[in-house]
């Protein structure tokens, strides 16, 4: 897989070498499973496991990209953002001749879903920046835990990036059957095992990069999901238990609804008065990773 710069106003596209260069853009109507993990497809062409890239592309303010890769899935390398945020840095951006378009939010876009194992949520809200308030709740040793962030702070490289994904072992056949983590081993997953009656749950491939590594990783993947609205959102995101399914429901509920939203440039914001016109979207050079 490579990273090509795109010219401003392209998005972030998938290109499938081994499939004439034939291109998927990375925007919610293009959604097709979610589950486990969001797959992208077009005219039957999938591209699968998007998240952690696009959460690095997002974090680091990338707009402009050409995805390209010669398999329907995206490399998991360690689990995180981080081999990506990090090859990306090596390489460098460039600035472009076009201003950012954000998504700001106007009004209140919310997606609930209630089950015998408990409530989940998902709403966005007006606000200045992007705050994301995510709280999760799994089975011990996980438990339940909050993150609370900004990503306009800039500090996505290193608070978000490095957290990686995780699963309960006892998953580990169910998971295989129904074809997803086909590459995954223990340099790529936390994995957990759950508490029992007998016997105190815990994590097999320790220690963990953060205390709350777990709730931190579904920010990072809230990101990377929210991403196929095609434009970076400027308001507030709270999620309750939430996952791929409910990040990418509330993608398209939000594009469906024209009235909750704006495009609009940064240096239109109060808060950002003193930024010049010239603030440009972002593009990386040529990796390969």
């Amino acid at each position: 897989m490579r990273l090509i710069p795109a010219p401003a106003g392209s998005g972030i596209v998938f290109r499938r070498s081994d499939l004439d260069n034939f291109e998927i853009p990375a925007t919610g109507r293009n959604v097709a499973r979610v589950s486990y993990a969001t797959s992208l497809m077009r005219q039957g062409v999938l591209i699968q496991t998007t998240e952690h890239l696009l959460s690095a592309l997002v974090g680091l303010g990338v707009d402009n990209v050409i995805v390209e890769i010669d398999n329907l899935e995206v490399p998991i390398l360690d689990g995180s953002s981080l081999p990506y945020v990090s090859a990306i840095l090596a390489n460098g951006l460039k600035r472009q001749r076009r201003k950012r378009e954000y998504i700001r939010i106007l009004k209140p876009i919310e997606v609930q879903e209630t089950s015998p194992q408990g409530d989940k949520f998902i709403g966005l809200y007006p606000g200045d920046g992007y705050s994301i308030h995510y709280s999760i709740d799994f089975p011990e040793p996980i438990g339940r835990d909050t993150f609370i962030g900004d990503l306009e702070a800039g500090a996505y490289a290193d608070l978000i990036a490095p957290a990686r994904t995780f699963g309960f072992q006892e998953d580990e056949a169910m998971l295989r059957n129904m074809g997803l983590i086909r590459g995954v081993s223990n340099d790529s997953a936390i994995i957990v095992t759950r508490s029992t009656p007998n016997q105190t749950g815990s994590v097999q491939n320790g220690p963990l990069r953060f205390p709350d590594e777990f709730v931190r990783h579904k920010v990072l993947d809230l990101i990377g999901d929210l991403a196929l609205a095609g434009r970076r959102i400027w308001g507030r995101v709270v999620a309750e238990r939430a996952g791929h399914a409910m990040h990418t429901a509330l993608v398209q509920k939000l594009l469906r609804d024209r009235s909750a939203w704006e495009l609009a440039h940064r240096f239109e914001f109060p808060a950002e008065a003193a930024l010049s016109n010239s603030e440009a979207v972002l593009s990386p050079v040529l990796l390969h990773a």
